[in-house]
């Protein structure tokens, strides 16, 4: 079934003081990798609050979800940076695969013993990450929730062209003198381009949050081959391949201009699962977690709601 908000939410205050108040820092070691997380607690516990593990987007860090972690304030969630973002160290044996990434899930879950209750929500690349853990480990989590969830083959229609065009930066990158090939990926100007291509918000104050969110963790990783392994991760898998498997409720939550996860994308993923619902938010891109993130936090909570036990 499909449900499509019919008007945009104005904007909340872009994050809540009280946001800080629930926020708890820690670092586990899982299998020699130092991976850092953040716990948010609900600010009020009822019968409603589940407890979220998020996994972020490619070049993201937990920083990503956070006004969406602020909209849920009744909801415990966790949010680790990825290994080789953030503040997480790289596999110390590479391995930044969806498969690699989906070891270090059921890692992560074990080692914070969360358990069949836990909700599974992906943004993007966390999407692919996700949706695979699920396939692999059935019975793992109780729901899945994929925001702008990457729907089909990267490397096929329309978007191919840019996305070789990624790969090519990536592989020069990586060849480059360390110096000359940081240089590159964090070029501040790239950095800048891709965030203006993406904000679809017409909001100057919502825009420039957007730019300096980009700006201040987009270039957090660890080093150039485990950002290349990654990279190519993210375009050599798609949710599509493992929809038919994902035995259990999932929440799509797609945005109507979204040019990387395209809407069509997201209505030939649909009928491919189980049991899912697509959620559709006018006006915005690939960014509904900075600029749409009240109504995407109200389709998670409704979801959750209609899902419970």
């Amino acid at each position: 079934m499909e449900h499509v908000a019919t008007e945009p939410t104005p904007l909340p205050p872009l994050l809540s003081p009280e946001l800080e108040t629930r926020s708890s820092a820690s670092a586990v070691d899982l299998d020699g990798t130092r991976v850092a997380y953040w716990s948010y607690e609900p600010v009020r516990e009822t019968a409603d609050t589940r407890t979220i593990l998020v996994i972020h987007g490619f070049r993201g860090d937990h920083h990503g979800l956070l006004r969406v972690v602020d909209q849920l304030p009744e909801m415990r969630l966790i949010m680790p940076d990825l290994p080789g973002f953030g503040a997480s160290a790289a596999f110390r044996a590479g391995g930044h695969s969806v498969s690699g990434y989906g070891r270090f899930i059921a890692d992560f879950m074990a080692a914070l013993g969360l358990g069949q209750d836990t909700v599974l929500l992906g943004h993007s690349f966390g999407s692919i990450i996700a949706s695979h853990f699920v396939a692999d480990h059935p019975g793992a989590v109780a729901e899945l929730i994929l925001i702008n969830p990457i729907a089909a083959p990267a490397l096929e229609g329309p978007k191919g062209l840019m996305t070789k065009a990624a790969v090519l930066y990536y592989e020069a990158a990586a060849r480059l003198p360390r110096g000359l090939g940081n240089a590159l990926l964090r070029n501040q100007l790239i950095v800048r381009v891709m965030s203006e291509t993406m904000a679809k918000t017409p909001d100057k104050a919502l825009r420039r949050f957007v730019h300096a969110q980009h700006s201040a963790y987009f270039s957090a990783f660890a080093d150039r081959d485990s950002l290349l392994e990654a990279f190519k991760a993210s375009v050599s898998s798609n949710v599509a391949e493992v929809a038919p498997r994902l035995a259990l409720p999932v929440l799509l939550v797609a945005g109507e201009k979204d040019e990387i996860a395209t809407l069509p994308d997201q209505h030939k993923l649909l009928p491919l699962l189980p049991d899912a619902s697509l959620e559709v938010i006018p006006g915005v891109g690939h960014l509904i977690h900075y600029e749409t993130p009240e109504p995407a936090a109200g389709f998670i909570r409704r979801f959750l709601k209609d899902h419970a036990a």
